[in-house]
């Protein structure tokens, strides 16, 4: 089964969020069920570096206003990337969405139009004698593929698919930029990809694609409601036939405590002490305060009211008040910076921040922390919490999309049984949260329990192999339909 990813990012190449971390251990996965998947992504500064075997496989005299190339070449791991390499679109250094001023690059949706242009082109003829017989487009940066596909012949046209990672973004422009796409009039009607009078990537995508899936099966339902939809329920509820909700996995190689190598002491779920070794790394680190029995809590993340982590700071107090100690990684709402920040000067020792984002950082704060907190408001699945269970570090999550999933609350009932393995919490509330804390600290203190919670945690399947064969059967489904 040849499959075309279409994405606007991708590990280990360059990475924002969780998208990245699925079009890159995703293939992978597929491969060993017999998938041969191809990653479609841009050429941003370094990639092409990042690949070897590079061969230039497809030239373009016009791709939105100047020339581009296609690439082929494989990663260390093996994974094969078509890399479009459009310099007057792509080579741009930083974040690969946003400008030197924090916003949105002003040619966002030209930017991503070409990326779907070519994912149609390619879906269409294929690289060489490699052609697809799917085309799996993965969030509003691939919206466009289908409409394109559908605005050229029948004949050839590989199937399609749309997976939704958050339905909040959704790739709103203009009537005029639709008019630059190329894409036939007829496809901008209230029935395809106009959205009260713009014009919207995503629901290109959820329109016109041949399936639709999203990241947990719970997400899949909520995006069906007018609290979780984001406006676009009543189309979901329209093409709820073809929708399914797939977990995510995470790349257990990449992730794992045993033998990564970047944390400061290997350990498994038999041999726990280097856990303890990775959290003295971690405090000193930080510039935290060296105490084995202060719970450690730690959040990794963007910092926006998405990920709930507002309802975190009037918490602070009671974590503190009871010896906790909280690191948090990340970016993302100025405000909510400066409140994390202006936190740390208030309480060294006990308060870290990092803003901004670093690989090998994150890694350590998995190994080194007692739990993370994952209070969002919605998550279509969140990745964080997997590597919390793979790496022992209790979840606590809100009971909210593929949160509710990948999280077996520790209830009474379940410590009982022995089937817990982190702490899920509602209402989805600041309140909420802080008696969820309350819990943690109470199963911390009762060491036996503890430890027993961890063991669980870490047994816990959180890789592909339960969920890449449910896309290999979708795919087949797909290409075996009226044979």
């Amino acid at each position: 089964m040849r499959v075309l990813f279409v994405a606007s990012e991708c590990y280990p190449l360059i990475k924002t969020g969780g998208l990245a971390d699925v079009a890159g251990a995703l293939p992978l996965a597929l491969a060993r069920l017999d998938c041969d998947v191809r990653v479609l992504m841009p050429a941003y500064p370094g990639v092409i570096g990042h690949l070897r075997d590079v061969q230039e496989v497809a030239g373009y005299p016009d791709v939105f206003g100047g020339p581009g190339r296609l690439l082929a070449g494989e990663t260390a791991d093996g994974l094969k990337v078509l890399a479009l390499d459009v310099a007057h679109l792509y080579d741009r250094p930083g974040n690969p969405y946003l400008g030197p001023d924090g916003n949105d690059w002003w040619d966002n949706t030209r930017r991503f139009a070409a990326l779907s242009a070519i994912g149609a082109a390619v879906g269409r003829s294929g690289v060489g004698d490699w052609k697809p017989a799917v085309v799996h487009c993965h969030d509003w940066q691939a919206g466009l593929v289908a409409p394109y596909l559908l605005a050229g012949p029948a004949e050839g046209r590989p199937k399609t698919v749309f997976t939704i990672h958050n339905v909040a973004f959704q790739g709103i422009c203009g009537r005029a930029d639709f008019d630059t796409f190329g894409l036939p009039s007829s496809f901008y009607t209230p029935a395809g990809l106009e959205y009260y009078g713009y014009c919207s990537f995503l629901k290109g995508g959820l329109v016109f694609s041949d399936r639709l899936t999203t990241v947990s099966p719970t997400y899949a339902r909520e995006l069906r409601t007018q609290e979780f939809g984001f406006g676009m329920e009543g189309v979901l509820n329209e093409r709820a036939n073809v929708l399914s909700g797939i977990v995510n996995g995470i790349d257990t190689k990449s992730w794992d405590p045993a033998t990564d190598p970047l944390i400061a002491s290997n350990y498994s779920a038999r041999k726990m002490a280097g856990k303890a070794i990775c959290k003295t790394e971690l405090q000193t680190r930080m510039g935290l305060r060296v105490d084995p029995d202060a719970p450690l809590m730690i959040v990794v993340s963007r910092l926006t009211g998405q990920k709930g982590l507002d309802m975190l700071l009037p918490n602070l107090e009671g974590i503190l008040r009871r010896g906790g100690q909280l690191a948090i990684l990340g970016a993302g709402e100025q405000g909510m910076e400066r409140a994390f920040v202006e936190a740390a000067a208030a309480n060294p020792g006990a308060v870290a921040v990092h803003i901004g984002y670093s690989e090998p950082l994150s890694h350590a704060m998995q190994a080194g922390a007692d739990a993370i907190l994952v209070p969002s408001r919605f998550e279509p699945c969140g990745l964080t919490q997997l590597y919390g269970l793979r790496y022992g570090t209790i979840p606590v999550v809100a009971r909210t999309g593929g949160l509710a999933d990948t999280v077996i609350d520790a209830n009474d009932a379940s410590v009982r049984a022995g089937s817990a393995t982190g702490i899920q919490f509602a209402p989805v509330s600041a309140s909420g949260l802080g008696f969820a804390i309350e819990r943690l600290f109470d199963l911390f203190h009762n060491k036996k329990v503890w430890r027993a919670l961890q063991a669980r945690a870490m047994a816990h399947p959180v890789g592909w192999e339960d969920s890449a064969p449910d896309y290999v059967a979708l795919y087949r489904e797909l290409t075996t339909e009226g044979v």
